[in-house]
């Protein structure tokens, strides 16, 4: 029993996979009739209808013929035989002979594919001689009607074309053989070659007929425009040299001798028919005339620059001049009560020397104004240059003429500024002896002496010959914020003092009845007159705090509006 059910069970499977396997190969063959009907339906003859309406001579009729046994060919011989070879293939598989199947579905699939391209093929061959005619035929109007055109142009156009109208000619009579050639062979059927003669006559287009509409530009330019433009230039060089203009520089007449000689090479290029370099060569010209006109307008502009702008110059340079030795003169007073910098002390000289070798470019561009020795542009340059350095070293001696002037002002400031710092300390002091207080602890001594030993370096130092004000304004510097420090500490320690006076004061109504509040005042009042008034401030502040929580801010308050009302 266990045997059969195996057995069962391997046909089973066997039958499965052979289902599997004749469903695969079933579906190949679907898909190889399709492409088999594609071929059928490649519209071949379609196309072959519409090449019976040219003309069936030549090369048409050959081709014509080919395509047609062709057709037949696949149509009577391949397509049966791809049918014969479906039909067997359908027959292995239903014997289930799969291998057999897949060698005929496989020869099924190289017939296919021959087939297929040799109908592509003749399609292709048929757009293109159907393409290449109804092509032909739209090109070779368009031709024959600028043909007709440009004969026109030229007969009616003559004079613009002067020599070259003659091989211009000849170069359109070259296309009337061209198109009976084309006629020929378009009545004879054999269109692809008239493609050619098509084809060729479209790139003798372009060539000819750009040439009808860029000789008559290119002959004014060469024959009238530049010449003209070559002449008026060199009447306006004449104009400008006799005015005193120096031109060297430009080298005009030798290029335009040169441009002379190229446009006599020129217009024969034009004559003979060369004209793609003439037009970069024209276009060059141009532009080095333009060039030459902005060169002439430039020292016609600089000229008036230089005549505009020349005297100011030399009268600022003067004026300078003379600041600059008045510079020097005070600087070296100045340095006689005060001291300056080395870099500062070489302010005048440096300047001194700038001055000179400003006269001297001046003197010299003067000079070779007068004796036309170089162009104004330059001219204008040099002295455009000679006018910012002029007001730049002005700036800088201006600069440095405020800077010694204002040595004085800061000496005068710093003696007063001395003065009222000797009063704020004088009134430190008479503050402090004023003061009902025990006595001033040494600390604060201590600080008054440094503020007085401060005062006097200020002062030793505004005694030196010369006088060195950096120095007066570091030590000023210093004694300003130890004198601001000393005043604000002395009134804070005063402060104090009245502050612990008033909380002992406060705090003696809970002597008898706090034994321990009695000693923690009797306490601060030891460090009070020790004049150690922090601790006694400290002491007295916790004793009364401890009683009376908040009672230290209201008798800061009342301190301070005392303080504030006296």
């Amino acid at each position: 029993m266990k045997y059969i059910i195996i057995a069962i069970i391997v046909l089973i499977v066997l039958l499965v996979l052979g289902y599997m396997v004749r469903r695969k190969h079933t579906n190949e063959i679907e898909r190889l009739e399709n492409e088999k009907h594609q071929i059928q339906n490649k519209p071949i003859l379609e196309e072959m209808t519409k090449v019976k309406q040219l003309n069936m001579n030549g090369q048409t009729e050959e081709m014509f013929e080919s395509w047609r046994n062709s057709w037949t060919q696949v149509m009577d011989v391949h397509m049966p035989k791809i049918d014969s070879l479906l039909f067997d293939a359908e027959d292995c598989i239903d014997k289930f002979r799969f291998k057999q199947a897949k060698a005929i579905e496989q020869e099924i699939q190289i017939r296919i594919k021959e087939t297929d391209e040799q109908m592509s093929l003749i399609l292709v061959e048929l757009d293109r001689l159907i393409g290449s005619e109804e092509k032909n035929r739209i090109e070779m109007d368009q031709l024959k009607e600028q043909y007709r055109a440009a004969r026109k142009t030229l007969l009616a156009h003559l004079h613009s074309y002067g020599a070259t109208a003659g091989p211009l000619e000849k170069k359109l009579e070259q296309f009337i053989p061209k198109f009976d050639e084309y006629d020929q062979l378009t009545d004879d059927g054999n269109y692809l070659q008239a493609r050619e003669i098509v084809i060729g006559l479209n790139e003798d287009a372009l060539y000819v007929f750009a040439l009808l509409s860029d000789i008559p530009s290119l002959l004014t330019d060469v024959q009238n425009k530049i010449p003209a433009s070559i002449y008026d230039l060199r009447n306006g060089q004449r104009e400008m040299e006799e005015k005193s203009y120096y031109l060297e520089h430009l080298e005009m007449t030798e290029q335009l001798n040169v441009m002379e000689e190229e446009l006599v090479i020129m217009k024969e290029s034009i004559i003979q028919l060369e004209i793609t370099n003439v037009k970069t060569q024209v276009e060059e010209m141009k532009d080095k005339i333009e060039m030459f006109y902005d060169m002439l307008e430039k020292e016609v502009m600089a000229k008036r620059f230089v005549d505009h702008k020349r005297q100011p110059t030399e009268l600022r340079l003067v004026e300078v001049t003379s600041i600059t030795r008045q510079t020097s003169d005070e600087a070296a007073h100045v340095q006689q009560s005060y001291r300056i910098s080395e870099k500062e002390a070489e302010i005048p000289l440096v300047c001194l020397k700038q001055i000179e070798t400003l006269q001297k470019r001046y003197d010299l561009l003067a000079q070779r104004a007068s004796e036309d020795q170089l162009a104004y542009s330059s001219l204008q340059e040099e002295l455009t240059l000679i006018s910012t350095d002029l007001e730049v070293l002005y700036e800088e001696q201006n600069q440095f003429s405020n800077n010694l002037k204002s040595l004085r002002i800061d000496e005068n400031r710093a003696r007063a500024k001395l003065d009222e710092l000797k009063r704020l300390l004088h009134k430190t002091d008479r503050m402090l002896q004023k003061a009902n207080t025990p006595g001033i602890p040494e600390e604060m001594d201590v600080r008054l002496e440094e503020a007085e030993e401060h005062i006097y370096l200020v002062m030793q130092s505004l005694q030196e010959v010369p006088l060195n004000m950096k120095l007066v304004d570091t030590y000023l510097a210093k004694t300003d914020k130890c004198i601001q420090e000393v005043h604000t500490k002395s009134k804070e320690m005063l402060e104090n003092v009245l502050l612990i006076e008033r909380i002992i004061q406060y705090g003696n109504r809970y002597r008898a009845s706090h034994p321990h509040i009695s000693k923690r005042l009797d306490e601060a009042e030891v460090a009070f007159r020790q004049l150690r008034y922090s601790k006694a401030l400290e002491d007295a502040a916790i004793a009364v705090e401890e009683i009376e929580p908040g009672a230290m801010k209201r008798i800061e308050v009342l301190v301070k509006e005392d303080i504030w009302r006296s």
